[in-house]
């Protein structure tokens, strides 16, 4: 038994909102275990650490990532002009994922997983895909999540936009293998339970009914949920009716791909139909404000209509204070009616994510939750009530303010510091970037 008392902490909740003061919150092993005020004298045994009123949250969760886009920053590759969403993806990004190799995979994911922490995320649902080495990449980012001590999802893009019918039987079968890997860890309980598996898709234009076949029986099979892109530019939908005279995720559900577990990435065009179908499945739309932003792809005008909505990155860092500030003030300048606390729920509901494929409870500062917290040293210039934290997150507190992180029950992040030394991944990680930069001009 182990048991750890966060001391005089400001424990405060995104959704529903709470804010309360001098508390403590006492840790057994990965879940809280009580809360409340001068706990420290229950539990004699117990390691006591002091908090001086920091304040104490539920980790923030990137719904929606790509830790295989790590290397990409600053690239130095000759990147041809991409006036629209589909250059951009043949040009940059389809050349750069089958630039990937283990060693690269391994490294962008380190150091995704490593600033994923430092800003305060405590876990990430990733979205892979690396043509050129799919079977065990899977498991090369579980290393990765594991080695830094960051809870993750993830899954292969199943497509067929470099090999074809070669390539979707290739990724069908990698998610199916690494979700058995997932169960095979379980069972065997040999290390924390920090990783797990959807079923992963790029995106209906790049995925053939055949696909779409193979991925609602590695559903069935697993018991997991599909993870894809769905209208994250017009051309999908276009795509869609013209090929099959559907819309997106109406072609989806025809082979039992939407349900509770489902997420959908970007969703910018969906139609009325599609929308109703997810929220009628109890499905997720992630919103990645920046991502869409960056690929000028437009401005998703419907977030209100939506039952389940997230934040998500889509490979642009996993700063989830960052990402609500842009979520919040793009909707803003878009006319939204939305208020902070809008994009503060959306946020906690990464851990309703979590909840639904750990088998967990996340999310709150409560007994019975599990002991995923970060933990910041924000002063706040005005009064921090339950009715304004989302505010003072839109325009104030951000990652800077982190102080420590704990996952699982285990501080990865204390006091501004790792518990191993990261230069030497860093600058590894540099010397691997240029190697694989180099790999993707030779693709042409």
């Amino acid at each position: 038994m182990s048991i750890l008392i966060l001391k005089n902490a400001t424990a405060v909740q995104l959704y529903p909102a709470k804010v309360e003061r001098n508390v403590d919150i006492v840790i057994e092993n990965d879940e809280i275990i009580a809360t409340g005020c001068a706990l420290a004298s229950r539990y004699p045994q117990a390691i006591v650490k002091e908090m001086h009123g920091r304040l104490v949250m539920p980790g923030n969760v990137c719904s929606h990532n790509h830790f295989y886009s790590g290397l990409s920053r600053g690239i130095q590759a000759n990147i041809a002009p991409s006036p629209d969403f589909i250059s951009t993806l043949k040009n940059l990004w389809w050349r750069l994922d089958r630039a990937l190799d283990e060693e690269s995979l391994y490294y962008s994911a380190l150091i995704c997983s490593l600033e994923a922490i430092r800003s305060g995320c405590t876990a990430v649902i990733d979205h892979h895909a690396s043509p050129n080495y799919i079977n065990g990449s899977l498991s090369q980012l579980r290393n990765a999540f594991l080695k830094v001590g960051l809870r993750g999802m993830t899954c292969f893009e199943t497509t067929d936009r470099n090999g074809g019918q070669k390539e979707l039987q290739a990724s069908v079968e990698e998610n199916i293998r690494f979700a058995r890997e997932i169960d095979r860890a379980r069972q065997a309980g040999q290390e924390p339970y920090l990783v797990e598996a959807h079923i992963g898709a790029h995106a209906p234009f790049t995925v053939t009914d055949d696909g779409l076949s193979m991925l609602s029986e590695a559903l069935k099979v697993t018991g997991r949920g599909l993870h894809i892109h769905a209208a994250e530019d017009r051309y999908d939908v276009s795509h869609s009716h013209h090929r099959y005279g559907k819309d997106l995720l109406l072609r989806l559900a025809e082979f039992d791909l939407i349900d509770s577990k489902t997420l959908v990435a970007h969703g910018l065009y969906l139609s009325d139909a599609d929308i109703a179908l997810l929220n009628d499945r109890d499905g997720f739309l992630v919103h990645n404000a920046r991502s869409n932003m960056n690929n000028h792809v437009g401005y998703n005008h419907r977030l209100t209509e939506y039952r389940n909505l997230a934040l998500g990155s889509d490979g642009m860092g996993s700063d989830m204070f960052e990402e609500l500030k842009f979520a919040f003030f793009k909707h803003r300048d878009a006319g939204g009616p939305l208020w902070p606390d809008a994009f503060a729920r959306a946020l906690s509901n990464g851990n309703t994510l979590l909840s639904r494929n750990f088998n967990a409870r996340f999310g709150r500062i409560e007994a019975g939750y599990k002991a995923d917290l970060t933990i910041s040293d924000y002063l706040t210039p005005t009064p921090l009530l339950a009715e304004n934290i989302a505010g003072h997150i839109a325009f104030g507190m951000g990652a800077s303010h982190v102080h420590s992180v704990m996952v699982n029950g285990v501080m990865v992040y204390e006091n501004r510091a790792f518990t191993f030394d990261c230069e030497p991944i860093f600058a590894e990680a540099r010397q691997v970037a240029m190697k694989m930069w180099k790999r993707m001009d030779a693709l042409g």
